[in-house]
């Protein structure tokens, strides 16, 4: 069974990544979610994947290509214009044959375990149009979905009036039969007016996943998915070119080849290590830290509870607490982040002209692909920096730095 996976969207409330990255090209555990998903798809079967890729698109084909590494086979179709689900799926209709299904699956959802077997388990079963559907805190964010006892989604609420509603929500993995492309089509690209006449005509079958899930909105929704990815790993997996040393680990550890790891070095699991990175003297690396490809982690630095996706340099006697950092980020000698408020009131978070309440007492920073921030200097408490952004070294004397 062939693949969609959409991956156009960029996301408006994740700066400051959209920027510069899809929201699905995200790093959580060392890997970007995309890469999470297709890894989801090979382990159920399939072995041909058609992409949606939008702004910033070359990020995924660079990353990807033809998918040679990820064990699929991937093709690519471009969303120029953003204006909708519905329409970036009718793209791809020509990569897909009259009278088979396929998989469909969103590309900024992250599960904890392989959620796209589950669903479809749920179709050869009954031979019906499938749906993931789980219960969710925030399902008032998402369409409400309603079951009759036989498990058929009867009704879906796009935008519900009430906030607390506390039901199923569609939980972005489906198979659909080839027949949904001309249903979308009859609908003008509508989504929720399409799933609903496939719900009159074929029907659709619902299927609960009751593990972890999380769907990727906003920037320290990475820091969630981070920790409910790691917090199921259970043994450490350390490669065979990696010398510990004097290093002291406790937990699940993954390292991936070629990191060196300086004497005095902590590491509380579960925490991961990408290739080529260093890891400087008596350097303290706390629980659920993804440290991505090609970082350098200078003396006596602390990571506590972050995301550095890769290429990053972190100076000596920093503290990184409850941050997501972008790639090739340079962070000076003595930057410390500031992960809570005086008051232990919530962190709330600046994305554009808009300012969201994160529900957590503890969130840093935010640091765009390719910032650069000198030496000396204390980041508030979920501050976001976009990428390429320079802030000079904080020198106090002379005033001028001269």
């Amino acid at each position: 069974m062939k693949a969609l996976v959409l991956a156009a969207g960029s996301g408006s409330d994740m700066t400051p990544f959209s920027a510069t990255r899809p929201k699905s090209m995200s790093h959580v555990a060392g890997r970007p979610i995309l890469d999470r998903t297709l890894h989801m798809l090979r382990e159920s079967g399939c072995s041909e994947v058609v992409t949606v890729i939008g702004q910033n698109g070359k990020a995924i084909t660079d990353y990807f290509e033809s998918g040679r590494n990820a064990g699929v086979g991937i093709s690519y179709v471009t969303q120029r214009k953003t204006d909708g689900i519905g329409r970036a799926i009718l793209l791809a209709k020509g990569k897909f044959v009259p009278g088979e299904h396929f998989i469909l699956s969103y590309s900024d959802v992250i599960a904890e375990e392989n959620q796209i077997s589950s669903v479809m388990q749920a179709f050869f079963l009954s031979n019906k149009p499938s749906a993931s559907i789980c219960l969710t805190k925030k399902s008032g964010d998402f369409g409400n979905v309603y079951l009759d006892q036989a498990m058929n989604i009867t009704k879906i609420i796009e935008k519900p009036e009430r906030k607390d509603m506390g039901n199923y929500v569609l939980a972005g993995t489906f198979v659909l039969p080839y027949t949904f492309f001309g249903i979308l089509e009859k609908h003008g690209g509508d989504m929720v007016k399409a799933l609903a006449a496939l719900i009159r005509s074929e029907g659709l079958k619902g299927s609960i996943w009751e593990k972890g899930w999380l769907d990727i909105s906003y920037p320290w929704d990475v820091l969630s998915a981070n920790k409910m990815v790691m917090g199921k790993w259970d043994s450490s997996m350390i490669h065979e070119s990696v010398n510990i040393g004097g290093a002291k680990l406790t937990g699940p550890v993954h390292i991936e080849e070629d990191v060196e790891i300086r004497p005095g070095v902590a590491i509380e699991g579960p925490a991961f290590i990408g290739r080529g990175s260093y890891i400087g003297h008596n350097v303290l690396v706390r629980k659920f830290t993804s440290i991505g490809a090609g970082c350098v982690v200078g003396f006596a630095a602390e990571l506590k509870n972050c995301v550095l996706f890769g290429k990053t340099r972190i100076g000596r006697l920093s503290f990184i607490g409850d941050s997501v950092v972008g790639e090739n980020v340079e962070i000076g000698s003595g930057t410390m982040t500031i992960n809570s408020n005086l008051d232990d009131s919530n962190i709330k978070v600046g994305l554009g002209k808009k300012v969201f309440d994160t529900g957590m007492k503890k969130v840093g920073a935010f640091i765009g692909d390719g910032a650069r921030i000198g030496s000396g200097h204390c980041v508030a408490p979920g501050h976001v920096i976009e990428p390429g952004c320079v802030i000079a070294h904080n020198i106090t004397n002379p005033k001028k730095g001269r």
